[in-house]
């Protein structure tokens, strides 16, 4: 995620605000501001408890062992000057309960993440945060209410109350402009509008070739870079770097200026993209943010609505007509990685004859008999591996060593503290989202119950049935099989820090004895985390900011593969 300059970013405002005369608190009384605001507001309304007072609470909140108290309520029809207040009992993480919580001087601030009534073309109302320009970043999506960062003195034995006024309202987002590379396209999605009752929009930003405007006759191959929300086109400067840029370090990667290497790649890129010898190609990011998640998947669901068929019948087209692209399945690709490369396979199998070639790198589950580490159609449970004397809790993040960093368990907590009812903008519930069935409630049926991790097996055959891609592929074989058995290409490194390499391990099982055969290309990096993409000579610090670049030659050699005679190779290799 792209960082923005937004009101209240850093610590201000740090006074000692202690009421009812004690030294502690036991209670935490959120109130709204009496003017500035909707007449009533719904919504999640987070509380963030940090003994760090470095930066502001709200962009610490993370897993792991050194993460910072998070609490959660809903809030409905929450009235200017009106209150909720956060106290024992309510759910937290990583402590349970605010009793759990040690008595020290903190850093306290609180967000109310805002919800808006959507009227759905299935008969359900549902509440649920619109995308407002931020991919769905609770801590920063415009519109939400925050409060200064604030220190307390805190007491769990105590029976005081401290009062946190919220006195701030994030801005919008500043639109990216275009300029002579980067072009940014708009619609208005009618699937998507019809399924959500309000206008829903595709956004794209458009990478275009080098002399785009001084060659009107010329027409592009296109290829999709799936993934996570972004804000522009990422990965592209025009301009070096500058060495007075101050250092960003990358913990991950051991990294002590990681962001002066992002811009060094960027701007290889735009020299590599410049080139003579470079084929001219229009590569499109897809803003397809929505009110769970800062990405669709691509593919219709019943509680996302019709995505797939929105940006593959809506938007790919208007796109091309637009940017003169060929409009043809052998002049398009896609890749991406993670969540970008499960839509990236996704797409392609969905979609055979649209795309010439899939490059799905480091892929979120793509068999759910290794959904992460669980198989959702054998295990009963979620959290834990259960014996006949007791249990083992599943880890859910390892290090390249295998050492783990948190557990399933506690990723969900996180999550349901962060919102219920599949509404927290994170990972595991966006796949929920995305997967199950639509509830009697209008949102998404749990896979398992997120407090006790009990799997549910109808819903999880449900999600068998219409989106667990390897199951998909052995159902449809015979007639998928000739479509898609020489465009599909898996790279994941076989310590994938989310088990992502155990799916892929199972698509190969089944890849290896397909019939008609197998053509395409699995390829594993030796101790390599997420999300190694397929080169074996550059470490995943690297290779990941070189997505635009690497398959190229492996494109190029597609289109000549499966170009139909007369095809039009020329007018884009000037």
């Amino acid at each position: 995620m792209t960082n923005r300059a937004i009101i209240g970013r850093g610590v201000v405002g740090m006074a000692a605000l202690l009421l009812a005369g004690t030294a502690g608190a036991t209670e935490f009384r959120i109130t709204m501001p009496t003017a500035g605001v909707d007449a009533s507001t719904d919504g999640r309304l987070i509380l963030i408890i940090t003994p760090d007072a470095t930066r502001e609470p709200r962009f610490q909140v993370k897993l792991g062992a050194d993460a910072p108290q998070v609490l959660g309520i809903n809030v409905d029809g929450l009235k200017p000057g009106g209150s909720a207040t956060i106290g024992k009992g309510v759910l937290g993480y990583p402590a349970e309960d605010l009793a759990q919580v040690p008595a020290g001087t903190y850093t306290v601030q609180a967000v109310l993440h805002k919800y808006q009534t959507y009227n759905l073309a299935t008969g359900h109302s549902v509440k649920l945060p619109a995308a407002r320009g931020a991919g769905q970043n609770w801590r920063e999506e415009p519109g939400n209410l925050l409060s200064e960062p604030m220190k307390v003195t805190f007491d769990p034995a105590s029976k005081s109350v401290v009062t946190i006024p919220l006195t701030k309202v994030i801005p919008p987002v500043e639109q990216p402009k275009d300029s002579e590379f980067v072009r940014h396209f708009k619609i208005r999605s009618e699937r998507l509008s019809k399924f959500w009752g309000t206008d829903v929009f595709i956004t794209g930003h458009v990478l275009v070739p080098k002399d785009f405007d001084k060659h009107p006759e010329a027409r592009y191959p296109l290829i999709i870079n799936h993934g996570h929300f972004p804000a522009d086109f990422g990965g592209f400067r025009t301009t070096p770097p500058d060495p007075n840029t101050p250092c960003v370090p990358a913990p991950r990667f051991s990294e002590p200026c990681y962001n002066r290497i992002e811009e060094q790649e960027a701007f290889d890129l735009y020299k590599r993209w410049t080139s003579d010898s470079f084929p001219r190609f229009l590569i499109v990011e897809i803003d397809h943010s929505n009110p769970y998640y800062d990405d669709s998947y691509a593919v219709n669901s019943a509680n996302l609505g019709p995505y797939g068929d929105a940006i593959m019948k809506e938007f790919v087209p208007a796109l091309e007509a637009r940017f003169r692209g060929l409009g043809q399945g052998w002049a398009r690709f896609t890749y991406g990685g993670s969540t970008g490369g499960w839509e990236a396979l996704a797409v392609q199998m969905f979609y055979p004859d649209e795309f010439n070639g899939a490059f799905a790198a480091c892929p979120d589950p793509i068999d759910f008999r290794q959904y992460t580490n669980i198989n959702l159609y054998a295990d009963k449970n979620a959290f834990w591996r259960v014996g006949p004397f007791g249990k083992v809790p599943r880890p859910a993040h390892r290090n390249y060593l295998g050492h783990v960093d948190y557990t399933v368990e506690q990723e969900q907590r996180l999550e349901l503290v962060l919102g219920d009812k599949s509404r927290s903008g994170q990972q595991w519930d966006i796949w929920e989202a995305v997967y199950s069935p639509q509830g009697p409630d209008g949102y998404p049926q749990r896979i398992f119950n997120k407090r006790t991790g009990e799997i549910d097996p109808k819903v999880a055959e449900y999600w068998r049935e219409n989106f667990d891609l390897v199951h998909i592929m052995k159902r449809d074989w015979k007639t998928l099989g000739p479509k898609i058995r020489d465009k599909v290409f898996l790279y994941v490194g076989d310590m994938d820090n989310y088990y992502l390499n155990n799916a892929v391990y199972l698509a190969e099982d089944f890849l290896k004895t397909a019939d008609p055969p197998f053509l395409g290309e699995i390829a594993y990096g030796d101790r390599a985390e997420h999300c190694w993409n397929g080169d074996p000579n550059q470490p995943n610090k690297i290779s990941r900011l070189r997505y635009h670049t690497m398959y190229v030659d492996k494109i190029l050699k597609r289109i000549e593969a499966a170009a139909p005679k007369g095809a039009d190779l020329t007018s884009w290799r000037y």
